[in-house]
């Protein structure tokens, strides 16, 4: 025998895109030095998830992260291998976050020992330009 209990329909919200208001990170030092929103908190995340290392980190899930340090730094990959590979990497690191609609128009350069990358990510918040040295 079912239960059937009353639910007032009228009361349903509909769902709405949670806020992306964050700690702003420096990175670089290591330390929270107030917030961030908005378009900003997905450049933040955008470069956190780059540095990242997948599997690596416990307090992250298996989809969080990515694997640039393994596949590209590591492997003493050519230039040829990161214009290829590198698009690919990035966009599986920055699929989980719903706040990326789209990443695209890749760039690359290198001098030295390094490899600088560019490119656009469209996101809900518009479109913004990323500078990584990998």
């Amino acid at each position: 025998m079912g239960v059937t209990l009353p639910f007032p329909i009228g009361e349903v919200e509909q769902e709405q895109e949670q806020p992306s208001l964050t700690y702003r990170l420096d990175l670089d030092r290591g330390r929270i030095v107030g917030v961030v929103d908005g378009l900003e908190a997905v450049n933040q995340a955008i470069r956190k998830a780059l540095a990242t290392p997948r599997f690596r980190c416990l307090i992250y899930d298996n989809q969080y992260g990515s694997e640039i340090k393994e596949t590209v730094i590591a492997g003493d990959a050519t230039p040829e291998f990161i214009e290829a590979d590198m698009p690919r990497i990035v966009k599986d690191a920055l699929s989980p976050d719903t706040r990326i609609l789209d990443v695209y128009d890749f760039a690359f350069s290198f001098a030295d020992e390094r490899a600088f990358i560019q490119f656009k990510a469209k996101t809900i918040f518009g479109e913004t330009v990323v500078e990584e040295v990998i």
